[in-house]
């Protein structure tokens, strides 16, 4: 996986808490750089963390598999994106203006789990780990202080078209993992 891909996938990853971000800025009103620091280490720790595990569950079996891994991967990313394309369109949900340790745990934890499978397809096509999960969690916690500013700004408007963008972005970057395997690319 190249670093333009690399980029594509972590910003696809990231729209889930960029847009929580939003609504984070939104409920916070007036915020400061702390607000914009403490979602960018929470989601972008988690985005990082996720992937990592992910990695890792899937090392112990990708021997076994190997010969489908593209098949894995475009799977996985399909159900991912497919899923926060489906969320774009749904119901807002409500958040508060906490930005305690619970909360934004649990957050993190909701916008990182699509992480954690993408882990497991890092694992089936050999990516260097250690600088993948770096950048995405770069990139998220860039993403996500942005966020919290947006949303200070602008209020929710943009919300779901962030996280539709984001499950597009994921479905597209499946099909061309699936293409490159089936070598049709």
């Amino acid at each position: 996986m190249g670093l333009f891909e690399l980029f594509v996938l972590a910003l696809g990853l990231s729209m889930d808490a960029f847009a929580v971000s939003i609504c984070k800025g939104l409920s916070l009103g007036k915020i400061k750089v702390k607000h914009m620091v403490t979602a960018g280490v929470w989601f972008g720790g988690f985005q990082a963390l996720m992937p990592l595990l992910g990695y890792f569950m899937g090392s112990l079996f990708s021997d076994m598999i190997t010969k489908y891994s593209h098949w894995i991967a475009f799977i996985l990313l399909l159900l991912i994106g497919g899923n926060m394309i489906k969320e774009s369109f749904g119901e807002e949900e409500a958040l508060d203006n906490s930005m305690s340790i619970q909360s934004m745990f649990l957050l993190a934890i909701a916008t990182s789990i699509d992480a954690l499978a993408v882990g497991v397809s890092f694992a089936f096509l050999n990516v260097s780990i250690v600088p993948a999960v770096t950048f995405i969690g770069v990139v998220t916690f860039i993403c996500s202080a942005i966020g919290v500013k947006i949303g200070s700004i602008f209020g929710d408007k943009y919300k779901s078209k962030a996280e539709l963008c984001g499950g597009i972005v994921l479905v597209i970057l499946g099909i061309k993992i699936l293409l490159e395997g089936l070598r049709i690319i």
